[in-house]
This record gives structure tokens, sequence and C-alpha cells, in this order.
């Protein structure tokens, strides 16, 4: 069986080989080691190495290794999404939301807006912020169809949407 998790073959695409967003709390697991570790160990991307980290909830490791990929590239976008998921994966979530916002201010209208909301989302709901959750995961999910987006990336929006929709009738 080679390392993978048994059930997780429909939850959606995580980003990297061999990692995929659990579809009841909505963050990405390591379903497959073997495929992570081969395929990290084929990266020449700090970014990746700090993804992996992060989804193994190593937070300390991740934000280190962000300073030190910042200082090379301090504009790239993907390494101040995971500054951000630094933070909620730290359990700062009202800091990681405001993260979140300041970027999806500034990349609204663009191509990345719907990444950032989808984020977002990730961020309300790992703080028990339900209703904003849902409305970011919308705006995600429309954004995505709207842009023709990959099916992946669709159907990930559409699951954590439905999860999220689903939390929030439950509260209500």
């Amino acid at each position: 069986m080679n390392g993978s998790r048994v059930g997780t073959s429909e939850w959606p695409d995580g980003g990297f080989p061999g990692i995929r967003i659990n579809p009841v709390s909505l963050m990405p697991e390591i379903v497959n080691e073997e495929t992570c570790t081969t395929a990290l160990s084929a990266s020449s991307d700090p970014a990746d190495l700090i993804f992996v980290r992060l989804v193994e909830g190593r937070a300390a490791e991740a934000a280190e290794l962000i300073a030190e990929a910042r200082y090379k590239d301090p504009g790239s976008l993907r390494l101040r999404i995971l500054e951000a998921d630094v933070l909620r994966v730290s359990n700062r979530h009202d800091r990681a939301v405001g993260l979140f916002r300041q970027l999806l201010a500034e990349t609204r209208g663009t191509p990345d807006e719907a990444a950032i909301r989808q984020q977002l989302g990730r961020s309300y709901f790992a703080g028990g912020n339900i209703a904003a959750a849902v409305d970011s995961f919308a705006a995600a999910l429309d954004l995505r169809v709207a842009g023709s987006a990959d099916a992946a990336l669709i159907y990930a929006s559409t699951v954590a949407l439905q999860r999220a929709r689903e939390v929030l009738d439950l509260n209500s």
C-alpha cells in the first residue's frame, strides 16, 4: 500500500503530491508519505518544503524557512500566503484572517483573488467564524467557475463550501 491512507481518493487535491484536503477539517493532510517525500526531494522550490512543514504541523520550522525565503524573494505571493498559514497553524486565527484580508485587497480583480478567498475561508473556518467562511468559499467558487479554473480547484471550493454550510446548519 506504500504509505497511502485508505479512503482519501475523493478528497480534494492539496496542491502538492501526496497531500489532500480533509473534507471535514478542510485542512491539508499528507495521505501518501512516500509520494510526498519523493516530490519534496525532487523540488528546488523552498515554498514546497515550507508547505509540507505546515501540513506536518511544524509551524516554527516553517516560519524560519519563510524568513529565509522571503529575504530572497520578498514579493512572493505564495510565501506571503504561507506566512498567513503559519499564523493559522499556530492558532492565531485573527492574525491569519487579517493577513489574508490584506492579500485580498491586493489581489482583488486578479486571477489570484479566488485562491486568496479560498485561503481566507479556511482561516475563518479554523477560527470558528463559519458564516464568514461560507461567504468566502462561495466567492472563491464563483470566481473559479467564472474564470474556468481547473476542475480540481472548483471541486476543492465546492467541497469546502458544502462542509462550511453543513457546520453552519448544525450550529443554527
